[in-house]
């Protein structure tokens, strides 16, 4: 924690942030980190992955509220040849792209309503599964 403790602060609510990051950097866990625009979500996230035994593999970014509807499913978890009119090509989702990494997914709170059960379910199973694929932000700002 000592590496922590001067990038976030001395206060007592920094320091109980810096042994929350420490606490579940050394797990599998899926991490919902909430807070409002500006407040540091994302430097958490790149902290914790970067004390943990993900740090060697990518941190994907993703912002959840740049990707267009219809394109949501494709970009997190990609699509394979001729899976749709102008699919040429195997394309890897951002999911694929963080395999034993991090997955930070910013502005989740702004996905379109009719991706949010497939997405959801796909939450659900990389959490049972523990797969620490998949990190995720959630803010108030649009």
């Amino acid at each position: 924690m000592s590496v922590i403790s001067p990038l976030l602060g001395e206060s007592p609510q920094m320091r109980a942030i810096a042994r929350t990051i420490v606490e579940v950097a050394d797990t599998d866990a899926t991490v919902l980190i909430r807070g409002d625009c500006g407040v540091g979500k994302e430097f958490v996230a790149r902290t914790i992955h970067a004390v943990s035994a993900r740090r060697d593999n990518p941190f994907v970014k993703v912002n959840c509220a740049a990707i267009p509807a219809g394109l949501l499913e494709s970009e997190l978890f990609g699509h394979e040849r001729g899976a749709f009119t102008g699919a040429h090509r195997r394309r890897p989702g951002q999911f694929e792209h963080a395999d034993q990494g991090t997955l930070f997914l910013d502005e989740i709170a702004e996905l379109p309503r009719p991706s949010r059960p497939s997405c959801s379910t796909c939450f659900k199973i990389f959490a049972s599964a523990g797969s620490g694929a998949a990190d995720s932000s959630t803010s108030t700002c649009a």
